[in-house]
């Protein structure tokens, strides 16, 4: 195996949860997967009238759209379980906070990017906290938020409103993924570090693995339905709707 050159974690555990992380990928798609969070027929109308393009290139980009979206869930778990082997005490629990480390009394919310909280999820996470602090107040315990893609490099004080009231406490704090590694590993530049070493993890993997087939049926059954493919994602929502029984477009 090659040497990573990374000192807070393994050759073998960073190739192998980089192997689970990349074994997660989507290959395949068929009409019951593309439909599961129910297709908007409608949007997907206007997206081929208004951007000029034939429905069969829409329903493509709404596979590929899909299957990123999958995607993206599987780096949030390639981000959080690595925890599992960098830094002494510091864990991954099936339930509750994201990471752990009980030994330092440090509770962790992650999040890809800075963005992806609304005010009310911002709200319920920061009042957890909150919460994690009063049970546990003679502990001294620390409550992060740290996202992986911040506006800046940073370690402050999380500052939220409560129902229109500012809050804050020193003991909650907003972290990027790079101050993170640093507290964990000890390494100023360990998260860089990481990062420089990935595509060449990624690469051995895939020279050693093999993936899924690729698979789409999606068009084949689609045209099961009818052979016009803007009526079948339009049956395929709406059949049970009043008039759909003769319906063309």
């Amino acid at each position: 195996m090659r040497n990573y050159n990374l000192n807070f974690i393994s050759n073998e555990d960073l190739y192998n949860h980089t192997k689970d992380t990349v074994k997660k990928y989507s290959f395949q798609m068929n009409l019951a997967t593309f439909n599961k969070n129910l297709i908007d027929p409608i949007k997907l109308t206007f997206d081929s009238k208004v951007y000029n393009k034939d429905i069969q290139s829409v329903i493509e980009s709404e596979i590929v759209r899909q299957m990123d979206k999958s995607n993206t869930n599987h780096i949030g778990y390639f981000h959080q379980n690595i925890f599992n082997y960098i830094g002494k005490g510091w864990t991954v629990p099936k339930n509750g906070y994201d990471i752990v480390n009980l030994d330092a009394h440090c509770y962790v919310e992650m999040k890809n990017k800075h963005n992806t909280m609304n005010s009310s999820s911002s709200q319920k996470t920061y009042i957890r906290m909150q919460d994690t602090l009063l049970k546990n107040q003679t502990l001294n315990p620390t409550c992060m938020l740290v996202e992986v893609i911040a506006r800046n490099s940073q370690d402050m004080i999380w500052n939220v409103c409560l129902d229109g009231t500012p809050v804050s406490n020193e003991k909650i704090r907003r972290v990027s993924i790079d101050k993170f590694y640093a507290l964990v590993t000890g390494e100023k530049t360990a998260f860089k570090k990481l990062c420089e070493q990935l595509p060449r993890v990624i690469e051995d993997i895939l020279n050693d693995i093999d993936l899924d087939d690729r698979s789409n049926t999606v068009f084949t059954e689609l045209k099961e339905i009818s052979p016009n493919l803007l009526k079948s994602l339009y049956l395929l929502s709406f059949e049970k709707y009043e008039g759909f029984d003769n319906f063309n477009v």
